[in-house]
């Protein structure tokens, strides 16, 4: 078998063919056609291989397939580099705010002024949810870790919001997206409140997105609690940094999910389940447990010396990342509004951001890090940050969620409007028994059994 290039050019021909590559198994031939992106590397349309050959390719993790085709987010992790709607990431961290990034993803371009008002009015004025959703809370046990109460809580809205989930009707998908971006810091706040077995504070109309959702998460009845403008901005650049990166886990769970026609409720609820994963949105909180194990500065070298050690099976959390092999660019901003926050709050003596800051400058100077790319990365910088602000590190996640729901929304309604697109049922290479004949409970013996069909005593 082998697979070669089609040449597009040639010295005879005065029109220019498709480009397109040969596959060759045995003594038949098929060509593949090559589609080009505006950005990022050309792909092999293998759309009719299975059709035309008989077979389909094998890739564990998707990591060499193009699901769909998407104008959302590029990715170049060579070069270190991540555009919204062909944005730079630190641009609009640096300049914009949350609401206007959500803006740019759900419509494809950076509001006027009169058009963000408008958007700012419509999601403001959606932040409430049901009276009756309270009740949802109260069902779950107290120590019930906040995503899984996410999970239960977005699923149950398709039961309260009927008129947003008919995916085929624009308007109702324009209304479900709205409400969701708004909605989702609200029920992110009383999953926290509902965990410290405080009340639940009603969202506010005249502060901003993230200003508001600190105070839903900080303040209590019994007292005034202003936001301070420095942390209100940390908490709005956090969300814009993680607001969507292209077809990762919990993206492509929501697509999928999405393929079979499911409301969008249903949908967001599916991108949250697989964000809770630790390899996936509980990095941040993994990397704050790292920090919390080693404990104390004098402890580092250490640690240092048990990462280099391949043996060992100790791995520092927060530095290097699977995509970007260069620095991860939301990284850098990351890193200003961490050391912002650091300074506005005055705890950079507290021991666990000392051993922070000291394995940052380590990791930026070691030979070791730096020959093998080990920057690091965001969920380094947001977890040390979500933790100066009084986060529990079972919230990082949550807040997480909140911040990539515009993302999920955006790729979920540009499967929705995609002719190409059709319900997802990804292909396998069995390799379990080939056809038997079932035989009688009394004529079967246990030899060549696997260890997992004989259950323990």
């Amino acid at each position: 078998m082998s697979l070669t290039d089609s040449p597009d050019t040639d010295a005879q021909m005065t029109t220019k063919e498709p480009e397109a590559a040969r596959l060759t198994i045995g003594e038949s031939e098929y060509e593949l056609p090559v589609r080009k992106g505006t950005l990022g590397p050309d792909v092999l349309d293998i759309t009719r291989l299975y059709r035309n050959s008989g077979r389909f390719t094998y890739d564990p993790g998707y990591t060499s397939t193009a699901s769909c085709s998407s104008k959302v987010t590029f990715i170049d992790g060579k070069a270190g580099k991540l555009l919204y709607r062909g944005y730079p990431i630190d641009q609009l961290a640096e300049n914009g705010n949350y609401l206007e990034t959500c803006y740019l993803l759900l419509y494809g371009e950076l509001p006027d002024r009169k058009h963000f008002e408008e958007f700012e009015h419509r999601v403001t004025h959606h932040t409430m949810v049901h009276e009756q959703m309270n009740r949802f809370f109260t069902g779950f046990r107290r120590d019930a870790h906040p995503m899984s109460i996410m999970v239960g809580v977005v699923g149950a809205l398709s039961a309260f919001y009927h008129d947003s989930t008919d995916i085929h009707d624009p308007v109702q998908r324009d209304v479900a997206s709205v409400r969701m971006i708004a909605k989702m810091p609200t029920i992110a706040a009383m999953a926290h409140k509902y965990a410290i077995g405080q009340p639940f504070i009603y969202p506010r109309n005249d502060l901003d997105y993230a200003a508001n959702f600190l105070h839903m998460c900080f303040a209590v009845p019994c007292a005034p609690y202003n936001v301070d403008p420095v942390l209100a901005r940390a908490v709005d650049r956090i969300f814009i940094l993680h607001a969507d990166h292209e077809q990762n886990a919990s993206t492509s769970t929501v697509r999928l999910a999405g393929s079979s026609g499911a409301n969008p409720f249903a949908c967001i609820a599916a991108g949250i389940a697989c964000l809770w994963g630790p390899s996936h949105g509980g990095a941040n909180e993994a990397a704050l447990n790292m920090l919390e194990e080693i404990g104390t500065v004098d402890r580092i070298p250490e640690y240092i010396k048990r990462a280099k050690d391949k043996s060992d099976p100790f791995r520092l959390m927060g530095f290097g990342h699977r995509v970007y092999k260069n620095y991860d660019p939301r990284a850098k901003v990351m890193r200003e509004t961490c050391h912002e926050v650091l300074d506005t709050l005055g705890v950079k003596e507290e021991p666990l951001l000392k051993v922070a800051m000291e394995l940052e400058r380590i990791a930026l100077e070691d030979e070791y890090f730096i020959e093998k790319k080990l920057y690091p990365n965001i969920d380094f910088y947001s977890g040390i940050t979500l933790r100066a602000l009084g986060f529990p590190s079972e919230l990082f996640t949550v807040l997480f969620a909140v911040a990539r729901t515009v993302g999920w929304i955006a790729q979920w309604k540009e499967m929705i409007e995609d002719p190409e697109q059709r319900i997802g049922r990804p292909r396998q290479l069995y390799i379990g028994p080939k056809e038997r004949d079932y035989l009688p409970m009394d004529q079967r013996t246990t030899e060549g059994w696997p260890a997992a069909a004989s259950p323990p005593k």
